[in-house]
């Protein structure tokens, strides 16, 4: 009976599929488990041999679960929507509907051939209507709420007049508002709301982009410029939730660089808010400052170039160098302006504050390294106490004021919070813990500013102006105040545009859908019965969708809620989800904060998605290179390339064996290279080779297909978990593959032969078979649990060595033995389940218990040394007397020859250690 892969695995992928054996119920009497992998996006290159890294560790894992008697929840869905599908669907003349359907059905394909334990039942799609129905349905539940502080939750929007009616003037007068103003007042409050405000916008693209799709100043995808412009857009209050998201941090077990990588974009600081008043002029201008305890060391003001006083401040003689100095800046991403502390930039804008204390003149300055949306966008400049302000004093020669008793500014500012405070009048010899407090006291005492707590954290920007992506239930009045449509009118559903290229005036593709967008004429009106004209149509991010699938893989064809609250009750949080770290401050955060928000509402019972968090590494490419002298068509082989000037070309790796090229395909492979020449050594033509990023750009992909039809589903998800801790990267080898595909061969021979199939026997197993098998069964519970899959899959080549050699083919040990397989080779092991004898599928077997009685140590190997010297070990029973030891040591015959018949002086022997010989 031979291990037939390929038959093997295809007989029972058809009999799972036919029997629905991954289909989940909701047994409420069962324990559940829920397993997630962030759901990919279903790009048209298909899935290559890194992608399913993570997904073969969270299979693993929920299959383990499964054998423990546990409800197991593992769903798959696509990331449909969104701004690669689109521009996909643009360089291939397609629209993003027929390329999406296309991918997915091809990443299911691949999905499927590599045996992954997904209730398909379940799949969700965010591109479809019954989905994204519900996506609409909480936007239009942020919409309508407000966040409020007395509180710390967020509360339906119609509260809201109520709690501020007393306490606002804007809201003593609310019955004598219009409709407009009311809900241009409550758009000031709404978790989901329209605002003005700079974004990044990317041309090339046509949309404004979040700040962690911005890298470098240029879009992630594509690598476009990117500049700052003012645009009206929505977006959703996250940082009304900033303390809890960190303190939510403290309950939940995520990789504490990523938790790291969270508490430093939320960026919490406390301080002061200072009013700086205008030199001949009754406006002030607000200060956010982390050291107030500073305050005399101020020598100028800095703000933003987007700061709303701008305009207003830049006095006629330097209009032009700032029209200048502003045009630069638009051009630059926050992320850049943060990130750049080498390059100083700024301008004077001609106007003058007035210190609060000392009324001397202060100059105001705009510079980049100050952003708009941190604190008030205004900063006082110390210099003495700042790094980025010494060094713009430096650079423009401003003063530098020395406020730090003996502290020499000469070559830098003075950062340290122990130095004692001079020149600062009622702050003089105090440190800064100390002088903060006292200039807090005095600053409120005055009336100059108040205590105030800051994120650097910026709401998150909802639209975006393309076509593939949720349409917003919004529609306007004429007068432009957003409305919210009524749940019955949802889904609204994305309209089929046979074109989806950029509006007029930055508007997004669905402005050139005029019927769609149009509402004149229709029955739709706002609550005061003010008529709505035209619909939203910019589309919401990519994010969106992935905010709150977890959920609906709970209750994915209920037609009358988004998830019934039994169900999310009994699901409760996703107890381990896998994915990549750079989502940590996108799609992680967001999903946190709309968790907190439908908990708050009481459409949930948790407030935070994901109880722990698994950051799989990448697994890199292996990239060969061919090297061609310049102006030439001639190869030269990688060795002796330094004797030529040489241009450094990737090769497909197909072509490559090892190092060694196929010289014929590579010239079939291209028709420039039809006539190549060759320099070779050794008759060979050697490539160079480099551990890159897996990506067709630089011709390393490994096709999953290609691997599994060479070596069987089994063997890749083994040596894919075989090839190191799942957090790392690690480049991937196609030859170290066939280790792996070995060792399941032989596994495969512990239960039949080639020739003779069957051998497994009814023998009853010896105490040294229990106790290997046992070993084994705590060893792979304890690796599976802690995701530590490389030392669970040594564990079996160990085992299967051992029971190979002692030719171990007894029931009692390979039955509880392929079990603990099933989660890694489930095809293998229900093959040879079946074979066996049961009826039953595998997956439904128990996980073997670990009996710690047979691995009770009850003998010790003694090393025994003659004349100190250690020539030999022997195993006794730890209860055998030193009589009996002796005896039988001094009738060894190893022993009686290093001995060399001389008497015996004295036996020395310590229970549990050593025996020595002494002649």
């Amino acid at each position: 009976m031979q291990y037939s892969f390929n038959t093997i695995e295809h007989k029972w992928r058809t009999i799972w599929a036919e029997n629905k054996a991954y289909q989940v119920r909701n047994d409420f009497n069962k324990p559940k488990c829920y397993v997630l992998d962030m759901f990919p996006y279903p790009s048209g290159a298909g899935l290559h041999v890194g992608h399913p890294l993570g997904y073969i560790a969270s299979d693993i894992y929920a299959r383990f679960k499964r054998l423990e008697g546990y409800n197991v929840l593992h769903p798959m869905g696509f990331d449909a929507f969104g701004l690669p599908a689109e521009q996909y669907a643009l360089q291939t003349g397609q629209h993003p509907a027929d390329t999406t359907r296309i991918n997915i059905e091809r990443y299911k394909e691949q999905l499927n051939l590599i045996g992954f334990c997904y209730d398909w039942d379940r799949e969700v799609i965010t591109a479809d209507p019954n989905y994204y129905r519900w996506t609409q349905w909480i936007f239009l539940q942020l919409f309508n709420s407000w966040y409020n502080p007395a509180t710390q939750k967020a509360e339906p929007i119609e509260g809201l007049v109520a709690a501020k009616r007393e306490t606002d003037e804007h809201f003593k007068q609310w019955e004598s508002l219009s409709f407009d103003a009311q809900q241009a007042l409550l758009m000031n409050y709404r978790l989901a709301y329209r605002a003005e405000s700079y974004v990044n916008w990317c041309e090339a693209l046509g949309t404004v982009l979040a700040n962690d799709e911005v890298v470098n100043g240029f879009s992630e995808r594509g690598g476009h410029p990117v500049e700052r412009r003012l645009m009206s857009q929505w977006f959703l209050r996250i940082t009304a939730f900033a303390d809890r998201l960190l303190e939510g941090l403290d309950r939940v077990d995520y990789p504490l660089s990523l938790k790291d990588m969270q508490r430093n974009w939320i960026g919490r600081s406390e301080g002061a808010e200072l009013q700086f008043a205008l030199e001949n002029s009754e406006t002030n201008i607000t200060v956010f400052t982390t050291r107030p305890d500073t305050l005399f060391g101020v020598s100028f003001l800095v703000l933003a170039p987007e700061h709303d006083a701008i305009a207003s401040l830049i006095t006629e003689g330097q209009q032009q160098e700032a029209n200048n100095y502003l045009q630069y800046t638009a051009s630059r991403s926050e992320r850049d302006r943060l990130a750049d502390t080498k390059q100083i930039t700024g301008c004077f804008t001609g106007s003058y504050a007035i210190h609060p204390y000392t009324g001397e003149r202060l100059p105001i300055w705009m510079a980049d390294y100050v952003l708009a949306g941190y604190g008030t966008g205004a900063i006082m400049a110390v210099p003495a106490g700042d790094d980025r302000d010494y060094a713009f004093a430096q650079h423009f020669n401003l003063p530098i004021p020395a406020i730090f008793d003996g502290v020499d500014l000469s070559e830098k500012a003075c950062t340290d919070k122990q130095a004692n405070l001079t020149q600062s009048d009622f702050l003089n010899g105090l440190t800064a813990q100390e002088a903060i407090k006292e200039m807090l006291n005095n600053i409120e005492a005055k009336g100059l500013g108040k205590r105030k707590v800051n994120f650097k954290m910026r709401d998150a920007g909802f639209s975006r102006q393309r076509y593939w992506g949720e349409p917003f239930p919004i529609a306007y009045t004429e007068q432009g105040t957003a409305v919210a449509l009524p749940d019955n009118d949802l889904p609204l559903v994305l309209p089929h545009l046979p074109s989806y290229q950029q509006g007029r005036g930055g508007k997004g593709p669905l402005s050139n859908a005029t019927e769609w967008v149009s509402l004149q004429g229709s029955p739709q009106q706002a609550p005061n019965g003010t008529p709505l004209t035209e619909r939203e149509t910019d589309t919401m991010p990519g994010f969106a969708g992935s905010s709150w699938y977890y959920l609906r893989y709970m209750d994915p064809h209920n037609t009358t809620e988004f998830c019934n609250r039994q169900l999310s009750d009994y699901w409760q949080q996703v107890d381990v989800y896998m994915g990549g770290a750079e989502h940590a401050v996108g799609h992680l955060l967001y999903s946190r904060m709309w968790c907190k928000a439908l908990y708050d509402l009481g459409h949930i019972g948790f407030d935070e998605p994901y109880k722990k968090l698994i950051n799989q590494g990448m697994i890199q490419g292996s990239s060969r290179f061919v090297y061609r002298i310049q102006k030439t068509n001639q190869f030269v082989s990688a060795n002796i390339k330094t004797q030529y000037a040489t241009d450094e070309i990737h090769v497909d790796v197909s072509l490559v064996d090892g190092l060694v090229l196929n010289i014929d395909a590579f010239k079939a492979s291209r028709p420039e290279y039809a006539n190549a020449t060759f320099i070779l050594e050794n008759e060979q033509y050697l490539c160079g080779e480099a551990v890159e990023k897996m990506s067709k750009s630089k011709f390393n992909v490994v096709n999953p297909d290609d691997i599994v039809a060479q070596y069987g589903a089994d063997t890749f998800r083994m040596y894919e978990m075989f090839l190191g801790p799942i957090d790392i990267s690690k480049p991937w080898d196609t030859k170290g593959i066939e280790g792996v595909h070995r060792f399941l061969r032989k596994f495969w021979r512990l239960f039949a032969d080639d020739e003779k199939g069957l051998h497994v026997n009814n023998e009853a197993p010896t105490p040294a078979e229990l106790k290997t098998l046992h070993k084994h069964i705590k060893k792979i519970k304890h690796d599976i649990e802690h995701f530590a899959f490389n030392t669970a899959v040594s564990q079996f080549m160990i085992i299967t060595n051992e029971l190979a050699q002692g030719q171990c083919h007894k029931r009692e040990i390979l039955e509880p033995l392929l079990i603990t397989l099933t989660p890694f080779a489930p095809h293998m092991a229900e093959e040879l389940w079946a074979q066996l004898g049961h009826t039953n599928s595998i997956l439904d077997a128990r996980f073997p218990a670990c009996n710690e009685s047979y691995l009770v140590e009850n003998t010790f190997t003694y090393p025994v040394a003659i004349q100190g010297k250690t020539r030999t070990e022997l195993e006794f029973a730890l209860d055998l007397s030193a009589d009996a030891i002796q005896e039988a040591v001094l009738t060894n015959e190893l022993v009686k020859k290093w001995m060399e018949d001389k008497p015996l002086k004295k036996f020395i022997f310590v229970k549990g250690k050593m025996i020595n010989v002494v002649v």
